[in-house]
């Protein structure tokens, strides 16, 4: 059951959050994108399992019917973006829960590695990209009222950056890096908000917000590739 998780873990955040472009996005109300999406929705578990097997076909459906509904109630705030992922993740769960050998009995059943590989890739997907729109969602209510100077996308290449930091520190037994990261970012934003209420306390929830997600998403990729054959990749050095 687990190298099947692992697998269909991986096609959904590659579909949802790496592959699926701005475009899509934004033209999804559109049969034609809407189509599209579902279509690297199925392709993308196909290709990770390895398997025609009818289940994903089901699950792409219910991909679709989360989407569909999500379209058809006009929200894009947090809780709409919560709500639609844990849906995802539930449907993704239960495919898994009933047809466990689903990875097994496919073309790549016989790389036992590969599952741990995929798990891996799935966190580090989750953490960096899904972080982003979820960081983003969130601070969205507060992003019009403050005024932001800097790079055009500039916070958001720090968020990925700080998230991909901290999936590395905790994947490699170096959480207490994690400090010397917080510190870091501090002084280097120090003089940028110290006049500023308003920013200080949106960097604050922003950076907040972002740390939180990325050890929870680091911790929950540990607890999946413990169930899995491991990759035998080292721990950092001391």
């Amino acid at each position: 059951m687990t190298e099947t998780l692992a697998a269909l873990l991986l096609a959904h955040v590659a579909a949802d959050f790496l592959l699926q472009p701005d475009r899509m996005v934004a033209e999804k109300r559109k049969p034609l994108w809407f189509a599209l999406h579902i279509a690297l929705v199925l392709g993308t578990a196909i290709a990770a399992t390895g398997s025609l097997h009818p289940a994903l076909f089901a699950l792409a459906a219910a991909h679709a019917a989360i989407d569909g509904a999500k379209l058809a109630s006009r929200r894009s705030d947090a809780t709409a973006f919560a709500l639609d992922q844990a849906a995802h993740l539930a449907t993704i769960a239960l495919t898994a829960a009933l047809f466990p050998g689903l990875f097994a009995s496919g073309l790549w059943g016989g790389l036992t590695g590969l599952p741990a590989a995929m798990a891996l890739a799935a966190g580090a997907i989750w953490t960096v990209r899904a972080g982003g729109f979820a960081i983003g969602h969130l601070m969205a209510p507060w992003a019009a009222i403050i005024t932001l100077d800097g790079l055009p996308n500039g916070g958001r290449a720090i968020g990925q950056l700080e998230r991909g930091l901290i999936f590395l520190m905790i994947l490699g037994g170096l959480p207490e890096g994690i400090g010397f990261l917080i510190a870091a970012k501090s002084v280097l934003r120090f003089g940028t908000v110290r006049e500023e209420a308003k920013l200080s306390e949106y960097v604050i929830i922003g950076t907040l917000a972002s740390f939180a997600w990325a050890l929870v998403s680091a911790w929950a990729t540990l607890a999946l590739m413990a169930s899995l054959p491991p990759l035998g990749i080292p721990a950092f050095p001391p």
